[in-house]
């Protein structure tokens, strides 16, 4: 998604919002000279973008080493010859400029100042965007600071050497005297916006500005580095399976895209598809909306559908380590391996030629999930004493409120096996989260596991609370206290 942003003369600006993966990549130019910051790995839009403007891309801005995503550093200075600039202290296994606090980068008119900004990791860095008169117009703040948050400071932990207090305290000293210092007309560029685990509570909007950010956003009102090193290491979760694995990708290298499109977009009959789905290790993953999954799929198969944060919850329930084949809608098999690759998958081997369709028009085993209404649930739930509920919505979701005694398993902890250790031949299972995306995901991993007596909410706790005539609600005792 393009979001239009506020344009000088000699200055062009352009945020490329990702939505699923809440990330946001920017394109700077002036007089015929671009950089990209923090390009994600599919690059053609910034090359698009270049040639439709008739300008080169000169620089390619990396704020740190992403945990979340797939940088595009590697194939977008491949194909532009751009320099690919890191901040202070990095150190990589691929050609980049190191910059040095304070260096200064020109583009056209403009200039790009560096600023060290260690915190989020000990590499982060902002670039100032100065104007044609040298006035400072905007800062890309990467992981440092978002509309309403800052950045996590526990991924770049290294056991006792370096604690998540320190990197807390080190963000406090970059935000005091490299952030908060700029005029409150300066524009916040952020690197990602509400959704991403990069953050705790992440606000709506995709930028801001220094003085409003002054005023609203939490971690900029502590009194003291005490203060808000207590504020931001507070109520942290865990951060997702996949970010030690794309940062490292980013720091080491990684294959080209259009190596693992070549690779992935090879159509499977038939007959080469099922002698692929009993090789060891190989995961047939479906990425067909959960409406349509629902009604039938390949045993098997675990749903992760394209209609929602569809990359997070691959990067974060697929393994890397084995290879993947694909069922999608026809026309949708580029967009299931770009997007994947997005958070580092690059073993794929291949998709079913026709899709589901073709599989059972042509009578091969399928299997099926059953969908019900909450009202249903509501019901049957007087009657069966082995019905069990299964709420995988994570577990701040959970004690805000839930059918009293349902079964809390977030949906990442489902990868798992052990996790559903508790789950029984005999239990009648019924399956929801909030709105029926991550609930199907879970009865397709619970299938996997060889457990079928299951049933799939509908609409998941956004219908059931609609009948709160009908069912026992209770909220966990810590968002009670």
């Amino acid at each position: 998604m393009v979001i239009s942003l506020p344009k000088l003369a000699n200055m062009f600006v352009q945020q490329l919002y990702t939505g699923c993966l809440s990330e946001a990549a920017y394109y700077i130019e002036s007089n015929g000279i671009a950089a990209v910051i923090d390009p994600l790995r599919d690059i053609e839009e910034y090359l698009m973008l270049a040639k439709e403007r008739n300008s080169t891309i000169r620089y390619i801005f990396e704020t740190h080493f992403h945990a979340d995503f797939v940088s595009g550093h590697l194939d977008l200075a491949a194909a532009t010859g751009a320099t690919i600039v890191y901040g202070p202290g990095t150190q990589t296994g691929f050609l980049v400029h190191v910059a040095k606090d304070g260096e200064s980068f020109s583009i056209g008119e403009l200039s790009v100042e560096v600023l060290h900004t260690p915190g989020h990791t000990l590499e982060s860095s902002c670039y100032l965007l100065k104007d044609e008169q040298g006035k400072e117009h905007a800062v890309f703040t990467g992981d440092t600071l978002f509309v309403g948050d800052v950045g996590r400071p526990d991924l770049a932990q290294k056991t006792n050497e370096i604690t998540m207090d320190d990197l807390a305290g080190m963000m406090y000293e970059s935000l005091q005297h490299k952030i908060v210092p700029l005029a409150d007309d300066v524009i916040v560029y952020p690197a990602h916006g509400a959704g991403s685990s990069c953050g705790k509570n992440i606000g709506p909007k995709t930028f801001s500005t220094i003085g409003e950010q002054k005023t609203t956003n939490y971690a900029l009102q502590q009194q003291s580095k005490d203060d808000f090193i207590k504020a931001v290491t507070d109520g942290l979760a865990a951060p997702p399976q996949y970010f030690p694995i794309n940062a490292r990708i980013n720091k080491e290298g990684y294959n080209s895209l259009d190596a693992i499109l070549n690779k992935g977009m090879t159509a499977l009959d038939i007959p080469s598809f099922k002698i692929k789905m009993k090789e060891a290790g190989v995961i047939i993953v479906d990425t067909r909306k959960a409406s349509v999954f629902t009604e039938g799929f390949i045993p098997g198969s675990i749903f992760i559908g394209l209609e929602g944060r569809f990359a997070e919850w691959g990067g974060s329930l697929l393994p890397f380590d084995q290879e993947i084949i694909l069922i999608t809608d026809e026309g949708k098999e580029k967009e299931s391996i770009v997007r994947l690759a997005r958070v580092g998958f690059e073993k794929f081997g291949g998709h079913l030629a026709g899709g589901f369709e073709e599989w059972k028009k042509t009578g091969q085993s399928i299997d099926m999930i059953i969908d019900v209404e909450a009202d249903e649930l509501a019901m049957d739930m007087p009657f069966d004493d082995q019905l069990v509920i299964v709420d995988v919505r994570k577990i701040p979701e959970y004690a805000d409120g839930h059918i009293k005694e349902a079964l809390n398993i977030p949906l990442d902890e489902l990868a798992d096996p052990g996790s559903m250790a508790n789950l029984e031949d005999n239990h009648n299972i019924y399956v929801h989260c909030a709105g029926g995306y991550r609930s199907v995901i879970a009865a397709s991993l619970m299938k996997r596991q060889g457990i079928h007596n299951l049933r799939n909410v509908v609409g998941g706790w956004g219908k059931i609370k609609e009948l709160n005539d009908k069912f026992k609600f209770e909220k966990s005792k810590e968002v009670l206290n």
